[in-house]
């Protein structure tokens, strides 16, 4: 007698795994597309006005364009009205080192001698005046043979933004005409000031005046020697200038 074949079992749920496949890969496909979504259209807004301007400068684009703006959303200002992004002029760093090397010659004595210091910081190039060079203790009148430092230093500064602040050491000060060393900074910034405005490419207009008593020391207020660095008036050229 013949054996009787034996018929293989078929799985007809095979198609279950290639089911969950294609379900899978359909949801990280409009993951992705949610997530693309979600991306900052302030930031691109911007991008694209600052493009579109630049290549308005150059004549590429008409600056009086009839597309509509890139997006409508709430609460997103138009292209058109998003300040171009701030990219700092390529030669600002040559420049700073000019004007420092200006007041290096201009000054070549009273640095040597600790009278005046110069260093560049992330605000600018910053130029110390010690109160041992130009001020008598407690007093903001500048002595009359640091007159002259004063304006060799304003001839060779640049026509940009100045700060001109005031700094003292944790020594409180109450005399009759200064309360505090609030009053003592602000006034020695404040006449330091009004000598550099005496020379034309010092613009009153690019110049600010500051008094910080003793909270920006710049040494340890614990040691003489520390709190003589500590008075001073510094003078910082701004490097991207001042509007």
């Amino acid at each position: 007698m013949s054996r009787k074949k034996k018929h293989e079992h078929v799985n007809h749920e095979r198609w279950l795994v290639s089911y969950a496949d294609f379900i899978t890969l359909l949801f990280a496909f409009f993951v992705v597309l949610f997530s693309a979504g979600q991306a900052d259209k302030k930031k691109q807004a911007q991008m694209a006005s600052s493009i579109t301007q630049a290549f308005s400068q150059n004549g590429m684009f008409d600056a009086h364009t009839k597309l509509p703006p890139l997006t409508d959303a709430p609460g997103v200002t138009p292209a058109s009205n998003v300040s171009p992004l701030a990219i700092p002029p390529l030669d600002a760093q040559a420049e700073m080192a000019k004007v420092k090397q200006h007041l290096a010659e201009a000054a070549k004595h009273e640095i040597g001698s600790g009278m005046i210091g110069i260093h560049e910081g992330k605000n600018g190039l910053t130029i110390s005046l010690q109160e041992a060079g130009f001020f008598d203790s407690g007093s903001a009148e500048v002595r009359p043979d640091a007159i002259a430092v004063l304006d060799r230093i304003a001839a060779a500064l640049p026509e940009t933004g100045l700060r001109v602040e005031g700094h003292t050491d944790n020594v409180p000060i109450a005399t009759e005409k200064f309360a505090s060393n609030w009053e003592l900074s602000s006034a020695r910034a404040s006449t330091i000031a009004r000598l550099l405005l005496k020379h034309a490419n010092v613009s009153p207009e690019k110049i600010s005046v500051a008094g910080y008593a003793e909270y920006h020391p710049v040494a340890d207020n614990a040691t003489p020697e520390g709190r003589a660095k500590n008075r001073r008036v510094d003078l910082v050229v701004e490097s991207g200038g001042k509007d």
